[in-house]
């Protein structure tokens, strides 16, 4: 089964902040209930693709952590498309324990077979990757994170009429390919900001490789590190949609989204400026953030 294009566009809702400043936030959380988000679209022309091949043995191979959305959401496209999945997962000591993990129990729900990898071994995905192809030459091996560049090309999916009225474009940062995918689709006179939420130097250069424009400008909002949760970002998440009645989690939009905020407190926009955020999803991984916060005895998200 092909993913489809949404009859109708995904709601843009507007922010009110303190400031000559117009703030909006595009809800592609909301284009499928379990493809969330810039998940949906990388996947988008990875799938189709793959299946206008007609393979005769399919199945789709991908990689990802504990709690992961790309994990989460290949296993929900493998039971709607009723394809096999594969998820090589880091850390063979999940193993014993992935029945307490709500992404991965998810994942076997929907029909993912889980391989566990020691992290050495995980970090070499290349050589993990040929050595998968050649146990399974009909597969579909799309890598952490889905960026490639179909991913980049779905993207684009996000981009429309509704998009070409902002100043500012802005999206959380994790491997990269949906701000290639936004810097390489929008207009000429836009700037494009991605908030980095891991600490990889090399990514910069990789986003370069994905996209032939030079539009965008990466920040920092890692806050101590790739999946760490801050107190203060809990507490933002909370207010945020106490007042807004929009969810965020922790581990990206929530952490783009106070940045953002900071940004216009200290008057990173010029007057009059119009910005447009895209929530990326992401939102199940609340749960199992809030796993974690329990066990430590910390304010849980609601």
């Amino acid at each position: 089964m092909l993913l489809k294009v949404p009859k109708e566009n995904v709601p843009i809702q507007e922010i009110s902040v303190n400031k000559n400043i117009r703030l909006f936030i595009k809800r592609e959380d909301l284009v499928h209930p379990e493809i969330s988000g810039n998940k949906y679209w990388k996947l988008f022309f990875n799938i189709n693709n793959y299946l206008e091949r007609n393979p005769q043995n399919p199945l789709i191979i991908t990689f990802g952590g504990a709690f992961s959305n790309h994990i989460s959401a290949v296993s929900a496209l493998g039971k709607l498309s009723e394809i096999p999945t594969l998820g090589i997962i880091r850390g063979e000591e999940l193993e014993k324990k992935w029945t307490h993990n709500p992404t991965l129990v998810f994942a076997k729900r929907n029909g993912m077979s889980l391989k566990f990898v020691i992290r050495e071994e995980y970090r070499n995905k290349e050589k993990l990757t040929e050595f998968l192809q050649e146990e399974f030459p009909d597969a579909l091996i799309i890598p952490e994170g889905g960026t490639n560049k179909n991913a980049v090309q779905g993207i684009k999916m996000m981009m429309n009429d509704d998009t070409k009225d902002f100043d500012y474009l802005c999206t959380a940062v994790g491997t990269g390919g949906t701000v290639a995918g936004i810097s390489e689709f929008c207009e000429q006179n836009q700037k494009v900001m991605g908030f980095k939420v891991v600490e990889d130097t090399s990514l910069e250069n990789r986003i370069s490789e994905l996209t032939s424009k030079r539009n965008f400008h990466l920040i920092d909002t890692a806050f101590g590190g790739y999946g760490k949760i801050n107190d203060d970002n809990v507490r933002f998440i909370n207010d945020f949609k106490a007042k807004y009645d929009i969810p965020l989690e922790p581990i990206y939009t929530g952490k783009m989204m106070q940045k953002v905020f900071e940004m216009i407190e200290e008057n990173y926009f010029p007057e009059g400026s119009k910005i447009l955020c895209f929530h990326t999803g992401g939102l199940q991984g609340i749960e199992g953030a809030n796993m974690l916060l329990e066990k430590q005895n910390r304010n849980l998200i609601i």
